[in-house]
């Protein structure tokens, strides 16, 4: 785990500052996925675009603690904000942040809104190719906000609640957490940033290198409703982890540290929370290789961490991520791990590259920690979220666009899954209205 007690560093180091982007308040711009590469920065509507600014020769990404950043510096918004309805002109195209666009000092956008700044050619980067093969029906986002990491749960009340990793650029820094209810699925209500990291953190507060950059971003925020109360998980790369619980019993909160206000749970990313049918909740993150069962009131660890079990390795490596290589392919995926339970068994998912594909790699188990077994690509490309029932009990996955097979990059969506025969959570092509 970090140490927060270091001193920070000189505060004239340089940094890697990239070229900027204007965007409409319409189609919001630039978050990126919590894994662990790099993202272009752009700017809002009416600034300047930034000059490059030459980069350290040796990248620091040690996650020191450092100074925040001189007013301006980042000239992007640290929020998503509340989006609007998806149109025709919407349904597609969205944004893409990747290695590859940094490198050559651009973002790949395609949408009704002004044409961000120095854009790289679209492409086929929303082919839609899961689509037409087969793989997932049609589907359009569910909102039009640019977004990654959705995590959908029901909550006590009714209604649906939303959040995700959210933000211009998250590879330096964002606000914190914001949420959206829905009552159908269809219609997103905004209510705002309920946690923010200025404001309400702790530990999260401290600046670090990331990339040879100033960088405060929580990724991967996950609202769960678990014992007649809301829950939020979070993570701050670099960092570590965090629960965070609502003193009100509202989805909106005010949040404050379940525990461990004074540090990070443990160093990782992805962070998310399980509750067992005989009351028992668990916490995980990052690959779901290890667990931690907590208190009956979330309010410390009842044990020690322990490793989650996997006993049927894929050997195909057109199943993996290359980061799988170098460990012969013996996990489960790399990043963004979830986890549920259906008729007594348990399901452990996480995300894989399945030949390009962003999807959940899941897995099935009689008890918490394993062994699992079985592993398959669960709902082509709706990786990076959860898998949810609505209040039918129909299955959901969560989908946000993270391959040039899906027909929407970066926005919320979600996929209709069903149990089969074999007790394997897949993609449902029988149409569905929500």
């Amino acid at each position: 785990m970090p140490d927060l007690r270091d001193p920070p560093p000189n505060p004239k180091r340089r940094a890697m500052l990239l070229g900027g982007a204007a965007v409409g308040t319409a189609a919001l711009t630039g978050v990126a996925h919590a894994s662990e590469s790099i993202t272009q920065t752009f700017q809002n509507e009416g600034a300047k675009p930034s000059a490059p600014v030459e980069a350290p020769v040796e990248a620091d990404d040690t996650g020191r603690p450092t100074d925040p950043p001189p007013p301006g510096h980042y000239t992007y918004r640290g929020r998503s904000g509340p989006g609007e309805p998806v149109t025709p002109a919407s349904e597609r195209g969205g944004w893409v942040s990747s290695e590859a666009a940094v490198a050559r000092r651009g973002v790949r956008y395609k949408g009704p809104g002004p044409v961000p700044f120095d854009p790289l050619p679209w492409e086929n980067s929303d082919s839609a190719r899961a689509v037409t093969q087969g793989l997932i029906p049609p589907i359009k986002p569910i909102w039009n906000v640019h977004m990654r990491d959705p995590i959908i749960c029901l909550g006590g009340d009714g209604h649906y609640y939303m959040t995700g990793t959210t933000g211009d650029n998250v590879w330096t820094f964002n606000d914190g957490i914001e949420l959206w209810r829905s009552p159908d699925l269809k219609r997103w209500d905004y209510l705002g940033l309920i946690w923010s990291i200025e404001k309400d953190g702790v530990w999260e507060k401290q600046w670090r290198v990331r990339k040879g950059m100033p960088f405060r971003a929580v990724w991967a925020p996950e609202i769960h409703y678990i014992k007649g109360n809301y829950y939020i998980c979070h993570s701050i790369s670099r960092s570590g982890l965090a629960v965070l619980k609502s003193t009100t019993g509202k989805a909106e909160g005010p949040y404050v540290h379940a525990f461990s206000p004074e540090a990070p749970l443990k160093n990782g990313i992805d962070a998310t929370l399980f509750a067992d049918d005989d009351g028992a909740v668990y916490l995980t993150y990052g690959a779901g290789d290890e667990m931690v069962r907590l208190k009956d009131d979330l309010s410390g660890y009842a044990d020690v961490w322990r490793p989650i079990r996997f006993e049927t390795p894929d050997p195909d490596p057109t199943h993996h991520n290359k980061k799988c290589v170098h460990r012969g392919f013996s996990d489960v995926g790399f990043e963004g791990v979830t986890m549920f339970k259906h008729e007594g068994r348990y399901y452990l998912g996480v995300v894989d590259r399945f030949d390009g594909r962003y999807s959940f790699a899941l897995t099935h188990a009689d008890k918490p920690f394993g062994p699992y077994r079985g592993r398959y690509e669960s709902v082509p490309c709706a990786g990076g979220g959860n898998f949810f029932r609505d209040k039918e009990g129909r299955w959901w996955c969560t989908l946000f666009g993270n391959d040039n097979e899906t027909p929407f990059r970066e926005m919320p969506g979600i996929v209709p899954a069903r149990m089969d025969a074999e007790g394997r959570l897949v993609t449902d092509h029988q149409p569905r209205r929500v």
